[in-house]
């Protein structure tokens, strides 16, 4: 079986499917590993590295995609791409249907099977699996840093002869695995931490780590798979309402509230940044997906009355090598799910296979896409 792993094309994306330290593993498993010249460079994996590892180079993706088998991503690929691949190519990358109906389309039409990482049902067997959890982890820990970054006075407490400095007041929205990691780090940088999240069961994860949970007066909302569910306008006022007075008192506000599928929730209004500090910083890791804070702008800094909101776009990108070491893991680990002595085999009566798969052999069989492709524009 011929698994290839073509340079990405997004602007800004660094990461890579594949790394040289699971070629062998691949090959183990009867998998030969195909990578595109110069599809690890932006992550620091040359090509002589895949080659001493046992994978072959190609110069272009067209005579790389020749008997592809598996074609492993890290981001979907663009509908055109979609339409160069041979008929029949099984892709693997986090595609996120709802936001990439044309790629969607194209691999339909090419008669191929797709299976989105980001649709990975939450079970204990997934974990190994797990690509959103590893790269929010990533995202997490660069959040605290850029905030560390930014803020005009000092994260730790110091004790000097000129007189005490105050550690940095943080408040981390959202628990989840980007949250834990962000409220780690900034406690590593010793930092005074609070953390919010809408999920009770998050207090004791949140208070592991060194940090006191915010207990607001609401219910909990406590989805799926550990995942918050999506909350009612009603329950966002009343819950601003509340954390305004956590964020005002705040110097820095980390926000990694995110639904899967579903547009940001607001945590955090205009009124509440005209309410911060002069030199308070927000750092917005929902920023691709609308924002936790009304002013965000993904991908840029903006500074309102002297509060500065960064809106990190594609965080685990800006650390490349160790991003591509977890997300090649998970997909090495979800091959191996698919293949049987060497060959694709994959099992679509196993709820990982059948819940992440987006399209089968052209049909797309992802009920939640497959209406979005049949509402009419």
């Amino acid at each position: 079986m011929k698994l290839v792993v073509p340079t990405e094309t997004r602007p800004g994306e660094r990461r890579v499917a594949i790394v040289p330290d699971v070629v062998p593993r691949l090959a183990a498993q009867q998998v030969e590993v195909a990578v595109q010249a110069g599809a690890g460079v932006g992550a620091h994996f040359p090509d002589d590295v895949y080659r001493d590892k046992g994978a072959s180079i190609g110069a272009d993706a067209a005579s790389l995609l020749a008997g592809a088998d598996v074609v492993a991503k890290v981001q979907a690929p663009t509908p055109a791409e979609a339409r160069n691949l041979p008929e029949g190519t099984t892709v693997i990358s986090f595609l996120q249907p709802a936001a990439q109906l044309d790629t969607v389309r194209a691999l339909a039409e090419r008669r191929c099977t797709a299976f989105s990482l980001d649709l990975l049902p939450r079970i204990s067997r997934a974990q190994a699996m797990d690509a959103l959890s590893s790269q929010a982890t990533v995202s997490g820990y660069r959040a605290a840093l850029a905030a560390a970054e930014m803020l005009p006075r000092f994260f730790p407490l110091f004790m000097t002869a000129a007189g005490t400095v105050p550690p940095a007041k943080v408040l981390v929205m959202g628990a989840g695995v980007a949250g834990l990691q962000a409220i780690a780090t900034a406690r590593r940088l010793g930092a005074q931490v609070r953390a919010y999240d809408v999920r009770a069961a998050a207090k004791e994860e949140v208070q592991s780590l060194g940090a006191n949970f915010v207990e607001l007066d609401l219910e909990t909302q406590e989805g799926s798979g550990g995942y918050a569910r999506e909350q009612s306008e009603e329950f966002l006022a009343r819950q601003r309402e509340l954390l305004g007075r956590e964020v005002m008192a705040s110097d820095v506000v980390i926000t990694t509230a995110a639904i899967p599928g579903r547009k940001a929730p607001v945590l955090v209004t205009a009124d509440m940044v005209h309410g911060m500090g002069d030199g308070a910083v927000i750092v917005d890791l929902a920023a691709d997906t609308g924002g936790n804070c009304e002013l965000t702008v993904a991908g840029e800094d903006t500074v309102v009355g002297g509060v500065t909101i960064r809106g990190l776009s594609n965080t685990p990108a800006s650390m490349p090598t160790h991003a591509s070491f977890l997300y090649a893991r998970n997909v090495l680990n979800f091959v191996v799910l698919l293949v049987k002595e060497g060959a694709l085999a994959p099992d679509f009566d196993d709820e990982i296979v059948a819940g992440t798969c987006v399209v089968r052999a052209g049909e797309v069989v992802h009920a939640p896409t497959r209406e979005l492709l049949e509402t009419p524009t």
